[in-house]
């Protein structure tokens, strides 16, 4: 069987037929804004992100890797890298490339998420492509262009199976005005109505931060993190990357400015945060979960090559 039609037989395929939806834009955000609440007494990330179980360097075509998922089958990973219109399949245990589709022309593209037999790919504008049949000749691809835009600098997308919904990240502006000032906002992609939602399902603040660090246990490079989200100061928190844990649900969500993983549960609950070492972590920029819980991190080459770290679950 040749490469094109195991690629297609994985993840379900591009003719760039120019199909476009816009989504009018949102309502004013209200006052009230969706955010974090109680403080966790107790939480078990379940990976020790100092020490990856596997690391392998990424052909240089992957050099600027920004998005990662797992196929359909679960049998390989779904990369992109932000500067050409294509998709990659990798080798789960190489990082090989054993294919790679073009999808649309040259962009800023930030992430990528297999949904049953389609491919998203998000642009940092916002705009999602929706692609049919990868692969095949009877590839299409879909564009719809919501109210966000590049001032948002949309890095992170994730598939919540729960609610049937694409989450989009922004790494940029989270909205306009006050209530947005010191805030990150994840947005809600319909899939049912294939439509951005206007308000952000999840906001996360800076006094929520402080908060959290102030009372939670003990975590490894505390100082460091109070120092990042002291009271008064800019929110470096820039979401490149969101992915939902196949077995707890809860959402990850990595930047790669300031390295550092943020874990929150469905209802909003900060869980978790950890201060990523940059001798590991170079320039994370996206992750995705295995079914088994395996953890895959995707690191920039930074002028060198890419590479992607593998983590096992413990969950004890």
């Amino acid at each position: 069987m040749n490469k094109r039609i195991i690629f297609a037989s994985l993840i379900g395929a591009l003719i760039a037929c120019g199909n476009q939806t816009v989504n009018t834009p949102p309502a004013p955000a209200p006052l009230n804004l969706v955010s974090f609440n109680s403080i966790p007494t107790d939480y078990n990330l379940g990976y020790t992100l100092t020490e990856p179980n596997e690391s392998f360097k990424l052909s240089k075509k992957l050099e600027e890797i920004s998005g990662l998922s797992l196929s359909r089958d679960g049998a390989s990973l779904i990369a992109i890298e932000d500067e050409n219109g294509k998709i990659y399949l990798l080798d789960k245990s190489s990082g090989e490339i054993i294919e790679d589709l073009t999808f649309w022309k040259s962009g800023d593209y930030e992430g990528v998420e297999v949904v049953g037999s389609e491919v998203y790919v998000l642009k940092s504008s916002g705009t999602l492509y929706r692609i049919m049949n990868a692969g095949s000749k009877e590839q299409e691809v879909e564009k719809f262009n919501g109210f966000l835009g590049s001032e948002n600098d949309v890095e992170g997308l994730a598939y919540d199976a729960i609610n049937h919904r694409l989450l989009l990240a922004c790494k940029g502006k989270g909205g306009n005005g006050e209530p947005f000032r010191a805030k990150k906002c994840i947005y809600a992609f319909d899939l049912h109505t294939l439509s951005l939602q206007p308000n952000p399902v999840f906001v996360i603040s800076l006094e929520d931060i402080h908060d959290y660090l102030s009372t939670a246990p003990a975590i490894r490079k505390l100082d460091k993190l109070a120092e990042m989200f002291k009271p008064g100061a800019e929110l470096t928190f820039a979401p490149s990357g969101i992915a939902i844990h196949p077995i707890t649900k809860d959402i990850h969500i990595l930047s790669s400015v300031g390295k550092v993983l943020m874990v929150i549960s469905q209802n909003g609950q900060l869980l978790h945060i950890e201060k990523l070492r940059k001798e590991v972590h170079t320039q994370p920029e996206g992750l995705c979960f295995d079914q088994d819980g395996t953890l895959y991190i995707a690191n920039e080459g930074k002028g060198g090559r890419g590479k992607i770290l593998r983590f096992d679950y413990h969950n004890q």
